[in-house]
C-alpha cells in the first residue's frame, strides 16, 4: 500500500509538474514528449511519465498519436477560429438573456465573482508567465456568473461547454500571448457594469470583444511559432 501511495504521489507531482510547463508555454504547443527527455528533465520513469499523460491527455494538454508518441497539444488556427465564433454567437445569446432574465440573486452572485476575480493574482507567485490556477478559477467563476442569469438551461450547458473547451487557449495567452499592457481588470469590469446595467447590445458587444481580442493574440503566437520552426530547419 505505501509503494503504491508513494507511485501515486509521484505521479501526481509530475503530472503537476508537466501541467504547470505546457500552461506556461514552457513545452510548447507541438512540441513531442519523449521519454528520455522526460525521464531527466523530471527525474521519472517511463510508467510514471506516461501514467502522467494519459491523464493529461484526458484534460487535453497532450495528444496521443499512433506510432509516435504524445505531443503538446497543438495550436490550431482552424479550431481556434472555430471555436471562437461559435463562443462569440452562442455565449453572446445567453449573455442577452441572462442580462435580461437575471433576477436579484444573479446580480448579487455576478457581483460577488467579480470582486474574487479582481483581488486574485493573475500569474502565480514566481512565475509571471503562467496564469495563477487560483485566478483561473475565479475566471472561470466570474464568466459563469455572468451567463448564469439565462433561464434555458440547455443553452447555458452549451455555452458552458464551449468555455471550457477553450481553457488551453486561454491559459496560453498569458505566455504566448505577446501583450503585457492588456488591460484584463477594465474588460471584466466592462462586462460586469454592462450586465447590471441590464444593457444586453453592450454586454455582448464587450464580450465578443473580449474573447475574440484573446484569439488574435493566440494567432499571432502561432505565427510567431511557425517563424521559429522555420528558421530553425534553415
Amino acid at each position: 500500500m505505501v509503494a503504491k501511495g508513494g507511485k501515486q504521489t509521484l505521479s501526481d507531482d509530475v503530472r503537476a509538474r508537466l501541467r504547470a510547463d505546457i500552461l506556461s508555454g514552457r513545452l510548447l504547443p507541438g512540441y513531442r514528449l519523449k521519454f528520455p527527455e522526460l525521464g531527466t528533465r523530471y527525474d521519472a520513469s517511463v510508467s510514471v511519465l506516461r501514467e502522467a499523460l494519459v491523464r493529461l491527455a484526458e484534460q487535453g494538454l497532450v495528444r496521443s498519436e499512433p506510432h509516435q508518441g504524445f505531443v503538446v497539444t497543438p495550436l490550431s488556427r482552424e479550431q481556434l477560429w472555430e471555436l471562437t465564433e461559435a463562443r462569440v454567437e452562442l455565449e453572446t445569446l445567453v449573455l442577452r438573456r441572462s442580462v435580461v432574465e437575471g433576477d436579484l440573486a444573479w446580480e448579487s452572485r455576478l457581483v460577488a465573482a467579480h470582486h474574487t476575480l479582481e483581488r486574485t493574482p493573475y500569474t502565480a507567485e514566481g512565475d509571471d508567465q503562467r496564469v495563477d490556477d487560483d485566478w483561473a478559477t475565479a475566471h472561470a467563476a466570474f464568466h459563469e456568473a455572468l451567463l448564469a442569469g439565462c433561464t434555458n438551461q440547455r443553452l447555458l450547458r452549451m455555452a458552458l461547454g464551449l468555455r471550457d473547451e477553450a481553457e488551453l487557449y486561454r491559459r496560453w495567452s498569458q505566455p504566448l500571448g505577446d501583450e503585457p499592457g492588456r488591460d484584463l481588470t477594465g474588460e471584466h469590469r466592462a462586462l460586469l457594469e454592462a450586465a447590471l446595467s441590464r444593457d444586453p447590445d453592450a454586454a455582448a458587444a464587450a464580450l465578443c470583444t473580449h474573447v475574440r481580442h484573446t484569439t488574435e493574440l493566440l494567432l499571432a503566437a502561432a505565427d510567431r511559432l511557425d517563424h521559429d520552426h522555420s528558421e530553425a530547419q534553415e
